[in-house]
């Protein structure tokens, strides 16, 4: 829970100081043709998709942290992979749940060119599900 609650707290952070400081559709290049600071308003998913869907969006997020904490809450013997990998989806669907709850839409702003531009939020879900996939696949 540690865990989710930090994401939650850097995904916020991060994303303030990206509204903060950066205009627009407005690119701060810190490495030139590498890596970028861009604003993105994401009305959709992950890479942009299915635009405008807040709502649904927002009620499969409430879902999905629910049915995380759930597991979580429920575990009587603690399992570190599995626990940080549901830690880190918790984290990152919630502070993106944040987003859509507040602006009705999602703060992206890591660009790095050659992928969509993203937050921390997403990192953490993905790093999350990359675990979970590790943990399930060891175990068969």
């Amino acid at each position: 829970m540690i865990i989710a609650g930090l994401i939650i707290c850097l995904d916020q952070l991060t994303k303030y100081i990206a509204l903060d400081k950066l205009v627009g559709s407005e690119s701060l290049p810190l490495i030139k043709n590498i890596f970028h600071l861009t604003l993105v308003k994401n009305s959709g998913i992950a890479f942009g998709l299915f635009p405008n869907g807040t709502i649904i969006f927002i009620i499969f997020s409430f879902l999905a942290a629910g049915i995380i904490l759930g597991i979580l809450l429920k575990k009587k013997i603690p399992e570190i992979l599995p626990d940080t990998a549901l830690a880190l989806i918790l984290g990152g669907a919630a502070g993106n749940l944040i987003d859509r709850l507040r602006w009705g839409y999602v703060v992206d702003f890591f660009d790095f060119r050659i992928w969509p531009v993203f937050n921390i939020a997403d990192s953490a879900i993905s790093v999350g599900v990359v675990l979970l996939s590790f943990y399930i696949l060891k175990k068969r």
